[in-house]
């Protein structure tokens, strides 16, 4: 079955949006099988089940991290993290610009936005991106590389506020690479979209699709 799942998503999405497999609380074996299927990108929101399903699994998966990172467990994740989805803070980034540095890495990053009308989601606002981008720390870090944004929709049924939140966050990317990343080609992610909404939040511009339970079967 999650072969075929695999199979019926990609003929859903264009050549230039990357799906992400989202193999948080799922057993090694279905993640084995849907790299059977060639999959590549998986996606975790807990760092203890991530590093402890890593060293199980080919060494050429990328992992993506998708959840709330704490500063104190980005030493786990900085020998091997692909793209970590949810920069919320100059803290933060500061804490994976050291741990890359003693791992002679550069780690990619997004932003992440607060874009829904929710108060659990995390997530910065413009202005708050913007002192980021403009601080001294920032300009010189050297083992940490933004890759562009991230945000998460309302949940709800309301298909109108999703799309305008996904817009929202379309146009905040455009504003960042208008300002800060015009000359940097590796600026050119927008992590949006889920199982119940991922189409949608391609018409808006998503690259990068993070589905778990389309794929995986409900949790």
């Amino acid at each position: 079955m999650i072969a075929e799942n695999l199979k019926y998503i990609r003929q859903q999405i264009p050549e230039n949006v990357k799906l992400i497999a989202v193999s948080k609380t799922k057993p090694i074996a279905d993640i084995e099988e849907a790299y059977a299927a060639g999959q590549r990108d998986f996606g975790e929101n807990k760092v203890q089940e991530l590093i402890a399903k890593q060293p199980h699994l080919p060494s050429d998966i990328r992992w993506h991290f998708i959840g709330h990172l704490q500063t104190n467990k980005v030493k786990f994740l900085a020998p091997f993290v692909h793209l970590i989805h949810g920069v919320d803070s100059l803290k933060l980034l500061k804490e994976i610009d050291k741990e890359a540095k003693k791992n002679n890495r550069v780690i990619d990053c997004l932003l992440e936005f607060h874009i829904a009308d929710e108060e659990t989601k995390f997530g910065l606002n413009l202005q708050e991106t913007e002192e980021i981008l403009s601080s001294p720390d920032f300009q010189t870090m050297e083992n940490v590389r933004i890759c562009g944004v991230m945000g998460m929709a309302t949940f709800t049924d309301d298909t109108e506020q999703i799309r305008k939140e996904f817009r929202n966050l379309h146009q905040i990317f455009q504003i960042l690479k208008e300002k800060y990343f015009q000359n940097k080609p590796h600026f050119c992610e927008i992590s949006m979209g889920m199982s119940d909404d991922f189409l949608m939040a391609i018409e808006e511009g998503s690259t990068l699709i993070r589905i778990g339970s389309t794929i995986f079967g409900s949790r």
